[in-house]
This record gives structure tokens, C-alpha cells and sequence, in this order.
């Protein structure tokens, strides 16, 4: 099945590069935080990473994303009545995260970017997450990211493997971020991928890992996950709490009163319920932190971020020079 699937994407790219499909490219600088693979990759942390650098350099950013798993369609901008169900929980993750930036959802990208444009016309620069398979936009930008443990080149493509497109199309990335690499990564070890991956000159080539927000709380956590590979987060938590344990549902999982009523069960044998971020955007539209309450216990939300393990300057002044060289 695997050949299959890739003999279609194959033929989809062809139809775009020989301009038989049609792509756009757009009056506005456009940043692309995208993978090759499904889930996993630290998509949210890099937006909001680039988000926070834009910020801080004066410049006026808006996200846009396609909201998935939403129970709406078309181009909604988020505000103070948006909710998991309207706009996704990435998107709402990343409104709650930063207010004052516009944040919006629409699965086709060229007339999201326009709609955008028209209800917030002073935006300087539009974030894209997840869009590097979008080929109906000509994005400015792309940021391409792949994880330590499974980088593209030694994946398959669905359903043998992870990757929903061709490994080739990190070719059309402007830089390429190793992320979730370990603390203990070595010098020699980024030199060992990086004559792997075998890049172009044109391209440059970024370690990250995942920084956690310290753990300050008594107790032993159960570990509640609706994530894409939660083996990272348990495996930081069990570093503090030993005794913790994973309870893990599937990526961007929206949980039923059967799965409320399973966790409750399992977190009476635990001190709290820590969860991640992403997650308690789809929990707080339950009542499972009132239960936990009554229990006696709390319902909290471990924070990541992206931190670079190579020098962060590089990657942030190829960011800042695209922006400033195409800023209108």
C-alpha cells in the first residue's frame, strides 16, 4: 500500500511543479512550519517560538491554521467565544498563549490568507502551521522540521510508516530543525546527521530540543496524553516522579464521558492528573476538572518550549532577514 500512496503524492507534486494545478503566492510575508510526517514533530512550540521572536523585533504577526478536528468549516478568526470545537486545539492553544496576536482557521489556505488580510489589515507577517503540503499556496518560508529519533530519512511513507509526503520535498525547504533532540546530544552527533541528511548549501541545518516548565507539585502524577508520542513527556516526568504513569488516548483525541470515567478511576491512585498543554484545551470543554476536584486533586498542564541546541541567532536572523526583505 505504501507505493501506492506514494506513487499518488508523486503525481499530485508533479501536476503542481508543471503548473497543471495552479499555485498562489500572496502579498504578504509567509512563514511555513511544516514535516513530512504525521504528528509529532513539535509544530506548536516552533510556531509559538516564531511568534514570540516576531514580537520582540516589533513586528505585528497573525497564525493561521487549518483547525483541525474542528466542528466548523471555512475561515473563522479566533476571539473570545472561540472554543476547542470552533477552531481547534492547537489554534486555541496558541490564542490563549498569545491574545493579543490574530489567530485564525481555515482549511484552504490562499483565501484564509486574504480574509485574514481584510478583517486585520495591519498584520506584517502570517505563520503557517502545518502547511508544507498545501501546494495551492507559494509560500515564502518554510521551515521543515523532523524529530532525533525518526528523521525522514529513515521513515517510510503511510501506512508502513509515518511520512504523508516524499522525503525529496525537504528539498524545498528553506532550513531544516532536528527537534526533540536529547540534552546529551554532542557535537559529533550533529555532524553524524547533518552528513546524513546531506543538505544543499542553500539550506541550513538546526538542533532543538523540548524544554519543560519546572514541576513544583507533591505527589505522584498520572500522565494524561491525547498526543502524537507522548514516550517524551513521561520520560521527563519520570525523572522527577518515578512512580508515574502514562495514560495515553490518540492524537487530538476528544474525550467521551467513558474516557472521563476511566481517568477518574485511574487518578484515584495518584496525588494530580498532569496533562499537556494541547490536551487541556479539549479537557476544559468537560467537566473532568470539577471531578478531579472533588476528589481532591488537580488537573495541571505541563508548558513546553522549543529550545535551540545550536546557536538560536542563526535560525532567528534567517527568520528576521526573510521578513525584513519582504515586508512591505
Amino acid at each position: 500500500m505504501s507505493w501506492l500512496y506514494q506513487v499518488g503524492i508523486n503525481i499530485r507534486h508533479w501536476l503542481y511543479d508543471k503548473r497543471l494545478l495552479p499555485s498562489f503566492p500572496v502579498k504578504i510575508p509567509t512563514i511555513c512550519v511544516g514535516n513530512l510526517a504525521v504528528g509529532g514533530t513539535g509544530k506548536t512550540p516552533m510556531t509559538a517560538y516564531i511568534v514570540q521572536l516576531l514580537l520582540d523585533k516589533g513586528y505585528r504577526p497573525a497564525v493561521l491554521s487549518r483547525g483541525y478536528k474542528r466542528k466548523t468549516r471555512g475561515f473563522l478568526l479566533a476571539d473570545s467565544q472561540s472554543t476547542v470545537c470552533t477552531i481547534g486545539d492547537e489554534a486555541m492553544q496558541m490564542h490563549r498563549a498569545f491574545p493579543d496576536v490574530p489567530v485564525a482557521v481555515c482549511e484552504h489556505r490562499v483565501p484564509g490568507i486574504h480574509q485574514l488580510q481584510r478583517q486585520v489589515p495591519d498584520i506584517d507577517v502570517i505563520i503557517l502551521d502545518d502547511a508544507m503540503q498545501h501546494r495551492r499556496l507559494r509560500c515564502g518560508f518554510t521551515v521543515l522540521l523532523t524529530p532525533y529519533d525518526r528523521l525522514y530519512i529513515d521513515d517510510r511513507m503511510l501506512p508502513w510508516g509515518t511520512l504523508r509526503d516524499i522525503p525529496s520535498r525537504a528539498l524545498k525547504a528553506d532550513t531544516i530543525v532536528v527537534t526533540k533532540c536529547p540534552d546529551s546530544m554532542r557535537p559529533i552527533d550533529m555532524r553524524v546527521i547533518d552528513n546524513r541528511l546531506h543538505l544543499p548549501t542553500f539550506q541550513q541545518l538546526h538542533f532543538a530540543g523540548i524544554e519543560y516548565a519546572p514541576l513544583t507539585e507533591k505527589g505522584n502524577p498520572l500522565v494524561l496524553t491525547g498526543i502524537a508520542h507522548p514516550e517524551y513527556m513521561i520520560a521527563h516526568v519520570q525523572q522527577q516522579y518515578p512512580q508515574a504513569e502514562l495514560l495515553a488516548f490518540p492524537d487530538h483525541h476528544a474525550f467521551t464521558e467513558a474516557d472521563l470515567d476511566s481517568i477518574l478511576t485511574q487518578a484515584k491512585h495518584f496525588d494530580f492528573v498532569l496533562t499537556t498543554e494541547k490536551d487541556l484545551q479539549r479537557l476544559e470543554s468537560t467537566d473532568l476538572k470539577a471531578r478531579l476536584a472533588a476528589q481532591g486533586k488537580a488537573l495541571i498542564a505541563l508548558p513546553i518550549r522549543t529550545r535551540f541546541l545550536t546557536p538560536h541567532k542563526n535560525f532567528d536572523q534567517q527568520i528576521l532577514h526573510y521578513v525584513k526583505e519582504n515586508h512591505q
